[in-house]
């Protein structure tokens, strides 16, 4: 079975995702790949008992019954989809996980999970056939966020990750069944036509917790139904009326030739970000920046003002003049919160967004200070969107500037892999012993050597504790 048309967008897509194979991948971006799953391992661990996620479980076990789909950071199975989606808002649940710098997604909290939900449906696989298609999906989300000019979704209200995620869970888990490439243009239309996903999540509801979950449920679902005959929309990439980049990218220009440029030969994978800190990937600049102006001895005591000036994605999605009372998930986007903390406590992780901080009076005296602006220079270019810059002026009429072309972790500055490794371990010290997280790391970083990853998938898939902090 083909694609309807081999030759277009969706089609030229579809037949790549067939025939990816395990020896097409460089060893570093396999190496890379293998990284990656690790960062999304731990943050599954440190997501999996916080309180909303709990709540998550709690109501979705309501609806949806026992399965044998496995819950990482839990001692319980639910149906494979039902798994899919809760896996999926742990690895979101603390935005500790990973993003794409240029097409905002966080990759891993889609392709993770819906290799394990496939995985649970297909049997024992390799740990090279895991880590293909693994990266299949790490290629295609990428992609397609790339063809809708990324950053512009969010502008627009759109939670982009949640648009564009379907397709890069469809290719995970259509690879692990082995879909053909006419196959694949089932899957890819039916993620397509189950993308969405409202920004607005992001000030106070849990559910931004679970957008990328529902994505990755349904690319699992995408995936699944193709399998089995059922068909999706054909050349949904190309379609004028009612496909995906038509309608998402309506009056905004999309660039399907984004879908499939450099296949093979430029890997997205690369270039996909691991955050430094606890908070939405828009506010590590300010937050690097902040981190400069302590440096030189700036202290909350000495500042009258804070002016901080970004691209339009991280405006739009980063900036509103925050109120009391505020939830965690809207301390962890807000870009004037997470500088106020940065600056006062010198760092912006678990601990910055206890209820206690959150309420506490010098961040909110400090937080009154900041003012965040558009600077329209910084969107010119895409590897200009995580610019930022910031003035600080102080009591006594002194004026500190900052500035950095893009935050530690992210596509300038990007984290080694033995930085990756290294945070695990910083996060995974309070969840497990060091010498289960030697094993979970070993088996990750080896994956190409493990004969059935059914091995890994139990270490992780087991009661861990909440983290040790008031939330």
């Amino acid at each position: 079975m083909k694609p309807t048309d081999p030759s277009g967008v969706t089609g030229t897509l579809a037949s790549w995702l067939a025939g990816l194979r395990y020896t097409d991948v460089p060893a570093q971006v396999r190496e890379r790949a293998a990284h990656l799953v690790l960062d999304g391992l731990v943050c599954a661990l440190v997501g999996a008992q916080l309180p909303w996620s709990r709540r998550a479980v709690e109501a979705v076990t309501a609806l949806e019954g026992v399965g044998d789909g496995p819950l990482m950071g839990w001692a319980e199975t639910l149906p494979a989809p039902s798994a899919c989606l809760l896996n999926s808002t742990f690895i979101q649940g603390f935005e500790l996980d990973d993003y794409h710098p240029g097409a905002p997604l966080h990759s891993m909290s889609l392709v993770l999970p819906s290799a394990l939900a496939t995985l649970t449906g297909t049997g024992p696989r390799t740990g090279r056939d895991v880590l293909t298609a693994i990266i299949a999906g790490l290629e295609v989300g990428p992609r397609v966020g790339l063809a809708l000019h990324g950053g512009q979704m969010l502008s627009r209200g759109w939670h982009s990750g949640a648009v564009f995620g379907t397709h890069a869970a469809a290719a995970t888990s259509g690879w692990l069944r082995g879909l053909s490439s006419g196959q694949f243009e089932d899957a890819l239309g039916l993620a397509a036509t189950q993308s969405g996903g409202l920004m607005a999540a992001q000030y106070e509801a849990m559910s931004k917790r679970m957008h990328h979950g529902f994505a990755a449920r349904n690319g699992f679902y995408a995936a699944g139904l193709a399998e089995a005959g059922y068909t999706g929309i054909k050349r949904v990439f190309e379609r004028e009326y009612g496909g995906f980049l038509s309608t998402f990218g309506e009056n905004h220009d999309p660039d399907p030739d984004q879908v499939t440029a450099g296949l093979g030969d430029v890997w997205q994978t690369e270039n996909i970000a691991v955050k430094a800190y606890a908070a939405m990937a828009a506010t590590h600049s300010p937050i690097d920046c902040a981190n400069l102006a302590r440096a030189r001895g700036i202290t909350g005591d000495d500042i009258a003002g804070i002016d901080i000036w970004v691209s339009h994605a991280a405006y739009h999605h980063g900036w509103w003049k925050a109120e009391r009372p505020l939830e965690t998930i809207g301390a962890q986007m807000n870009i004037g919160y997470a500088v106020a903390v940065a600056l006062l406590d010198g760092d912006v992780l678990a601990a910055q967004f206890t209820r206690d901080r959150i309420s506490a009076d010098d961040v909110w005296a400090l937080l009154d200070k900041i003012t965040v602006h558009h600077d329209p220079s910084f969107d010119a270019r895409p590897s200009d969107l995580q610019r930022a810059r910031m003035t600080i002026t102080t009591h006594d009429g002194r004026r500190i500037e900052t500035a950095v072309p893009g935050p530690r972790g992210g596509a300038t500055r990007p984290l080694s892999n033995t930085e990756i490794a290294d945070k695990a371990r910083q996060l995974a010290c309070d969840l497990v012993t060091a010498g289960e997280w030697a094993q979970i790391e070993e088996l990750t970083l080896g994956l190409d050597d493990v004969d059935d990853v059914t091995v890994l998938s139990k270490l992780i898939c087991r009661q861990v504790p909440p983290l040790p902090i008031g939330l």
